[in-house]
């Protein structure tokens, strides 16, 4: 039956008409009311929205504005998850389209690619700006590799094994190969976001700051392992 259903253009049809408004009323809000968060984050929404619709809107409207009540461990929970997932989405979609779509690789070799891309990249999304704050490479490699690993590998293991299971060999000319992407980003966005509780619950993370806090002076969207709090403030450790 879900074979049935994803196969549908109807269903491709359905997620554009969910999608696309969510990502104009997104980048309305970016612009009238939350144009203070900084370029890393914006980027970080828009691609969550892209990937995941109303849910990533959802995220976004109850986690990633200034006009949230309070912040709390889930809602942290939420931006970190939402960090890591824009850049595994991006590796994944890359991965998956090349092995398929170029090297026309088999079940095995299109998890093992999708997985590479997705790892490479979400890791980078953390380590490019802890370098660009000044962190030493050597540090910044060892703390997003102990920050980043278990939520990638999850999200990951989750996407890859739900793409799979739905689409099998099918290729980018059928709709359930776009239709099976859709549904298993967003998979792996819910089974990685437990992963991210615990480790922000256990400082292995520190996670995104309080979009209230966001200053222009300094550069507090990057996602800083093994930081220490001051107040609502992050720094990097």
């Amino acid at each position: 039956m879900l074979t049935d259903i994803f196969s549908s253009p109807w269903f491709l049809a359905a997620w554009l008409a969910l999608m696309i408004p969510s990502e104009i009323v997104l980048i309305r809000d970016l612009r009238r009311n939350n144009a203070h968060l900084m370029s890393l984050m914006k980027l970080v929404w828009g691609l969550t929205v892209l990937y995941s619709g109303p849910i990533g809107l959802a995220v976004y409207w109850t986690c990633g504005r200034k006009e949230i009540i309070t912040d709390s461990l889930w809602r942290r929970g939420f931006r970190s998850v939402a960090h890591c997932y824009s850049g595994c989405g991006l590796g994944e979609i890359t991965g998956v389209m090349l092995a398929v779509g170029l090297l026309r690789f088999g079940n095995l070799g299109t998890a093992l690619t999708t997985f590479v891309f997705a790892y490479v990249i979400g890791f980078l999304l953390t380590l490019g700006p802890l370098v660009q704050d000044g962190v030493p490479l050597h540090k910044a490699l060892k703390d997003t590799f102990i920050a980043e690993t278990p939520s990638i590998a999850v999200m990951e293991i989750v996407a890859i094994g739900v793409d799979l299971s739905l689409a099998g060999n099918a290729g980018m000319g059928e709709v359930i190969f776009w239709s099976s992407m859709i549904v298993s980003l967003s998979c792996g966005l819910f089974a990685a976001y437990p992963v991210n509780l615990l480790l922000l619950k256990f400082g292995v993370k520190e996670g995104m700051m309080d979009p209230r806090m966001t200053d222009h002076g300094e550069n507090p969207s990057t996602e800083s392992p093994h930081a220490h709090r001051q107040g609502s403030a992050m720094k990097h450790g």
